[in-house]
């Protein structure tokens, strides 16, 4: 009688190689293995149409098919060492839990799943998997992770594998649905339908990679950028300490203007900067989830979980346009002080300013060079998208980027609007947009014989301050000030806008009366 520890599990000459659990009803084959009486009967029941019958371990072959007698010796072997208990229970771990998939071939406790079979549509434990790696016919069939949706792949009216996916209808179907409501449909197999997708997605995926190294490429340029800007900032303060420490007490009001003007740019500029900044790690970050997304889903070795999956897919969000990251030539901030108070002091930064002819107003006449702009009868201007339609409008050929200054001379019955203009104002009309000063992309001093008043989005500002037919008008745009002057014999202040100015400006006039 065979003897064996009680810590070790039963013997393999008693386990059946093809259902791997305890022989029942064994019987011994010609080539002296021993199987469990219905898994060699059903082996051999698959091998009838050959006419020849192997053994499923040695591969031997018989002809004719034997005849299977029950082994009383090995059954009576059995009765003891089942009497003896000595079957060791599976460890705990390895019992399906409530998250797991089960064996579908187990009885009372199941074990884990290993794999499931997309032929047999059943899960298998390591125990009952083995005669998928033994028996012939078996190893035939595809193998996948342990799935709990292996019924999805059942067609629920014909009770058949769902091996089809019909185009017309972008579903999976069995081949009697080929036959019956999806006849005549463009009807391909799964697998090859799995095929073009998992192309589509192949390049769906290049696609975000290439995005995600540009993305992260303009992202360095910004960094480098941002600290490009603190240091050439840090270095300009630390200069004109240097140089206002050394001046009168006169020149310490000074001194202070002028570093918070560097700081204010500097805040500007680092902001801008920062924020584009954001937007782009955003971007990234939206990518590598939808890049990890796709990867997951191109590991999906069942084709209809697939392609189930594939048109759920979220779309991406548009991509954010390279041109907008406009990476500024770097420029000193020593540039920055305090605004002029002389008109000599104005002058030095004088702007020649000319009138742009396709922008100005059919009733306008533009002479000497496009610098006189006049009240007329309709002019035959040809057309253009940039002309003011209803309002008595203009605006300057020139970009303002800089620091500048320019006059305006007017004499008339009627009064004029002085004022600067991003170039994406509206054209067409007589809403505000159209207008200068009411809006929020345009700034515009009112002038008439008996008073000044400032506009900026339809909100009125009187203005007081000496009469003068000249009007002067001084633009630092990185620092954003913008300053209107009466001009006679001295310079007198009228109204100073402080503000963030985020578009090149152009000078504009509004003639009305």
């Amino acid at each position: 009688m065979m003897v064996i520890g009680s810590h070790l599990s039963t013997p393999s000459p008693v386990r059946c190689s093809i259902c791997l659990d305890l022989l029942k009803d064994p019987v011994t084959i010609p080539c002296g293995h021993s199987y469990c009486m219905n898994c060699i009967k059903s082996f051999w029941d698959e091998e009838d149409e050959k006419k020849i019958h192997s053994c499923p371990q040695c591969r031997q072959t018989f002809i004719p098919r034997p005849v299977l007698v029950k082994n009383t010796m090995l059954a009576d072997l059995l009765e003891e060492l089942k009497k003896t208990g000595l079957q060791a229970a599976p460890a705990d771990h390895c019992y399906a839990g409530p998250e797991d998939v089960a064996c579908d071939v187990c009885t009372g406790r199941k074990l884990k799943a290993v794999k499931s079979c997309l032929v047999c549509l059943v899960s298998y434990c390591e125990k009952h998997l083995q005669p998928h790696y033994e028996a012939a016919p078996l190893k035939k069939h595809k193998l996948v992770e342990p799935s709990n949706k292996l019924q999805e792949n059942i067609c629920s009216r014909h009770d058949e594998v769902m091996k089809m996916f019909c185009r017309t209808d972008q579903q999976c179907i069995c081949y009697l649905c080929s036959m019956d409501e999806h006849k005549g449909h463009d009807t391909v197999s799964a697998a090859v339908e799995r095929t073009e997708r998992q192309r589509e997605l192949q390049l769906s995926r290049q696609n975000i990679q290439q995005r995600i190294q540009d993305r992260e490429k303009d992202v360095k340029l910004l960094q480098q950028e941002v600290e490009a800007i603190n240091g050439s900032a840090d270095k300009a303060v630390e200069h004109s300490e240097k140089i206002f420490t050394q001046l009168i007490r006169l020149m310490e009001k000074r001194s202070s203007d002028v570093k918070q003007q560097i700081r204010s740019q500097q805040e500007t500029e680092v902001s801008r900067v920062e924020e584009l900044q954001e937007k782009l790690e955003q971007e990234i970050t939206e990518l590598k989830r939808k890049d990890a997304e796709l990867k997951q889903l191109s590991h999906t070795e069942d084709h209809n979980q697939f392609l189930h999956n594939y048109p759920s897919l979220s779309p991406l969000s548009q991509s954010t346009d390279s041109s907008s990251i406009n990476i500024r030539p770097l420029r000193d901030f020593e540039d920055v002080t305090a605004e002029p108070k002389t008109r000599a002091g104005f002058l030095k930064y004088s702007q020649e300013i000319t009138l742009d002819p396709n922008t100005a107003n059919t009733y306008l006449l533009l002479s000497e060079g496009n610098r006189k702009v006049t009240r007329s009868k309709p002019q035959s201007y040809s057309s253009h998208p940039d002309r003011f339609t209803s309002r008595y409008q203009v605006l300057s050929r020139e970009s303002l980027t800089e620091r500048c200054y320019w006059e305006v001379e007017w004499r008339g019955r009627g009064g004029v609007y002085v004022a600067v203009a991003y170039k994406n104002m509206s054209r067409a009309g007589r809403g505000n947009e159209c207008g200068f000063g009411y809006n929020d992309k345009s700034w515009a001093l009112h002038c008439n014989k008996d008073s000044y008043v400032f506009w900026f989005i339809n909100i009125i500002t009187p203005v007081s301050g000496p009469q003068s037919s000249r009007v002067g008008v001084y633009l630092d745009h990185r620092a954003g000030i913008l300053s209107f002057y009466s001009v006679s014999e001295t310079m007198t202040l009228l109204h100073r806008v402080k503000t963030t100015f985020t578009q090149p400006l152009h000078a504009g006039l509004w003639l009305y009366g």
